[in-house]
């Protein structure tokens, strides 16, 4: 070893570590390796084999930076010195690296989503599709495309997001969400038959998902504070300016909601259509006269 490092003009001691780097980073890619190939053939279910190579790689990355701190850092005997000396310049220059990685801490320790999970984060809203150290990655959805419907792009998050924003997490808990269609109808027609025409298609089209739910709400209320009442599809009255509003809630699946919606209102129209007493209004302005109108004659010259 000795010759080798005078050949290449180093000190044993540094050939030692390097030599022993390189070993131990081979040696953990190998290994990786391995357990990936191992996890193909053991299941074909892309989820768990994207959660196996995922825990596979923390692991891997631990056991790498720990290994190497061993060999470098002389049983950790100046740690201390060395941190004193660079804390101030790491602190400043790796602010937002930092901050990304207690981000990514941040998500393994208290799970605020995970793949999978539909979020909203400032003003984006998609799929959670990757976490990695530094960011997590989401499949866009809204936008300019309506009803929650995927716009097709990726968008690569900051981990360190987390702690200077809320997060909305559609899918944490349960995977349903309340809908609602506002049904608007003029004054004249029959509010009361319409309702029920809307109950009906409600019954009909609206998917059945309250004992699912229920029985989600039980498991989730373990964790959190969560009181809700009836599950079950329902329609309120309301007026507005120009007329009588019907609104249909229902529960939906958050990825279905556009579909859903669709055949509720293809049902509804439907029903309307064949009801003379009930029509959807559109704003109007009406003007109400008092007394005798009196029309000027036009004059002729």
């Amino acid at each position: 070893m000795e010759q080798i490092a005078a050949f290449l003009g180093t000190e044993a001691p540094l050939l030692k570590k390097l030599l022993g780097s390189i070993i131990v980073v081979v040696g953990l890619f190998l290994v990786r390796t391995a357990i990936f190939r191992r996890i193909r053939k053991q299941t074909e279910d892309h989820d768990s084999q994207y959660r196996a190579r995922k825990v596979t790689t923390y692991a891997m990355t631990i056991t790498a930076v720990i290994t190497l701190a061993l060999i470098w850092i002389d049983a950790f005997t100046s740690v201390g010195t060395y941190l004193g000396l660079v804390s101030a310049g790491i602190a400043i220059a790796l602010s937002d690296l930092l901050k990304n990685m207690a981000g990514w801490g941040y998500i393994l320790v208290r799970r605020p989503f995970r793949v999978g999970d539909r979020i909203e984060i400032q003003d984006l809203r998609g799929d959670v599709i990757d976490i990695r150290l530094f960011r997590f990655t989401v499949m866009e959805v809204g936008k300019w495309v309506d009803a929650d419907q995927s716009t097709g792009r990726l968008v690569h998050v900051p981990n360190g997001l987390l702690f200077t924003n809320q997060v909305a997490n559609y899918t944490e808990g349960f995977a349903q969400i309340w809908d609602e269609i506002p049904i608007l109808i003029s004054f004249e027609s029959d509010h009361e038959r319409a309702e029920a025409l809307i109950r009906q298609v409600l019954v009909e089209k609206a998917p059945d998902l309250e004992a699912d739910a229920r029985a989600k709400v039980r498991e989730t209320a373990r964790v959190y504070h969560i009181k809700i009442g009836a599950l079950t599809p329902t329609v309120y009255l309301s007026v507005r300016d120009s007329g009588v509003l019907l609104t249909a809630r229902y529960l939906v699946d958050v990825r279905k909601r556009r579909g859903v919606q669709s055949d509720i209102w293809r049902a509804i129209l439907e029903a309307f259509h064949n009801e003379p007493t009930i029509s959807l209004a559109y704003p109007t302005v009406r003007t109400y006269l008092e007394g005798p109108i009196h029309v000027a004659e036009p004059t002729v010259e």
